[in-house]
């Protein structure tokens, strides 16, 4: 798995598919033709018969797979008469988000768009009516499905509010008022030391809501929280939306490689009854480029927000791009090509393989600091965060213990040897230790720690030194 991972050894790999590529494009371009209508239709049937679960032998052959499933442009956008839709010339010289060999309202790409959909949603259990579209990232996503969760409550909306884990609350405010929803639509509810949502805590606000005549939107759960990595207790979430009669939204954030893990997927039991849910694939399965995926368990409630792209190249009954209309910005074709490559030349198993291998990393890393008493850490991580702090061994005042780790983790990074994040629990910093990298090893971790410790205890011993 590391010979596939962008590196300083690996970047020949890295050179040959986009060299390809750009080939694929000057190819396309020099020698564009209208492609015989059996192509074109053909493309379809070769959509339905790949099997996502059964990786390519390489990239190569991958490669040569979406040319047979998106067939060049009959005319191509740099043909003086191609007048069809806002897709002008590219300007040379072309850079990173340059010219695709696979052009963004093809009839192609429509097909691995519903393919990839129809994947992820049997991955989650959302049962035959799931349906869905890809937006350009998890903010956009988990904004149109507030949006279908007010279309659905109807006219009005002071009365509305949704329900959201403290760590979320700055995100959903945002949504909200985009929404035009009111100041006081969002109602945090509280967290366990581990970052994950209180049921009990959501039962109160969900019974306060029903006692003062307020409209429960949606309660908004998430599968891999970016600052503790935690996972929220999922089937107890949806026996409470069911009781109430709540939508439940699940934002599968770094969590979803669980998607194609082997020994951890237990661990979104539950998310097969959520309403909607927002799949974050760029972190997980190491694809920058990857966009995010909004699935809904009813298709119906989607169809209205995703409009067929009209094209040149199509009848009104065929299938296209399923985003023209929706009111979030979208994925284009290189964010869904490049998830399409990842599941094609790597296959789910070995994704998820390598972001078993990381969570297992950071329970390693948990069993050092736990053991290393330079260090307190919050909980056991569940997937592969790692919260901890510095404690001196001195007697220091909270706050002094704040500022040292803060100035750990930029003297760490400004030294170039390592570099760890930040968080706060409980209105005190912490760092935050995420290995998603397979090439990391127990001893890096410990290296790291040893860092961090010496950082510290420098800006400790200079502040004492300092005051005296």
């Amino acid at each position: 798995m590391r010979s596939h991972l962008l590196t300083g050894t690996t970047t020949e790999r890295y050179r040959t598919p986009v060299t390809d590529q750009a080939e694929r494009v000057a190819a396309r371009t020099a020698t564009a033709s209208p492609p015989h209508a059996a192509t074109v239709a053909a493309a379809a049937t070769v959509a339905d018969a790949v099997d996502l679960d059964t990786p390519l032998p390489d990239t190569a052959a991958a490669l040569d797979e979406l040319d047979r499933l998106c067939p060049p442009a009959a005319v191509s956008p740099g043909h003086p008469r191609h007048l069809a839709h806002l897709a002008a010339p590219a300007l040379l010289p072309a850079g990173p988000d340059g010219p695709s060999p696979w052009d963004d309202r093809s009839a192609g790409v429509a097909h691995l768009e519903r393919r990839l959909v129809d994947w992820a949603a049997g991955r989650l259990g959302l049962g035959p009516a799931a349906d869905g579209l890809f937006a350009a990232d998890s903010a956009q996503a988990d904004l149109q499905a507030l949006l279908l969760a007010r279309e659905a409550a109807g006219p009005g909306t002071h009365r509305l509010r949704v329900l959201v884990p403290a760590a979320d609350h700055a995100r959903a405010r945002a949504a909200a008022r985009l929404l035009g929803l009111g100041p006081d639509a969002v109602v945090t509810v509280p967290t366990d030391r581990g970052g994950r949502l209180q049921t009990v805590a959501l039962a109160r606000e969900l019974e306060r809501c029903a006692r003062e005549g307020l409209v429960p939107l949606a309660v908004m759960a998430t599968a891999g929280t970016a600052g503790s990595g935690s996972v929220d207790p999922l089937a107890h979430l949806a026996d409470l939306c069911a009781h109430h009669g709540v939508r439940l939204h699940v934002r599968v954030a770094y969590g979803c490689g669980l998607l194609a893990s082997r020994t951890r997927r237990h661990l979104l039991d539950g998310i097969e009854r959520a309403d909607s849910v927002t799949v974050d694939f760029p972190t997980s399965y190491a694809r920058p480029a990857s966009p995010a995926a909004l699935l809904v368990r009813d298709g119906a409630a989607l169809r209205p927000a995703a409009a067929e792209y009209p094209g040149p190249w199509r009848a009104p009954h065929e299938p296209g791009p399923r985003h023209a209309d929706s009111p979030v910005r979208t994925a284009g074709a290189p964010a869904v090509v490049s998830l399409w490559l990842a599941l094609r030349t790597l296959g789910p198993d070995a994704l998820g393989d390598r972001f078993d291998a990381c969570c297992d990393l950071a329970a390693r890393g948990f069993d050092l600091v736990a053991a290393d008493p330079r260090f307190a850490v919050t909980v056991e991580p569940q997937l592969c965060t790692l919260v901890f702090r510095h404690i001196p061994a001195a007697i220091r005042t909270p706050a002094d213990i704040d500022r040292a780790n803060l100035y750990a983790r930029k003297a760490l990074c400004a030294s170039g040897a390592a570099a760890v994040a930040g968080t706060v629990v409980g209105d005190r910093q912490y760092l935050r230790l995420t290995p998603l990298n397979p090439g990391t090893t127990t001893a890096d971790l410990a290296a790291v720690l040893d860092l961090i410790a010496h950082h510290a205890e420098q800006y400790l011993g200079d502040r004492l030194v300092r005051a005296s």
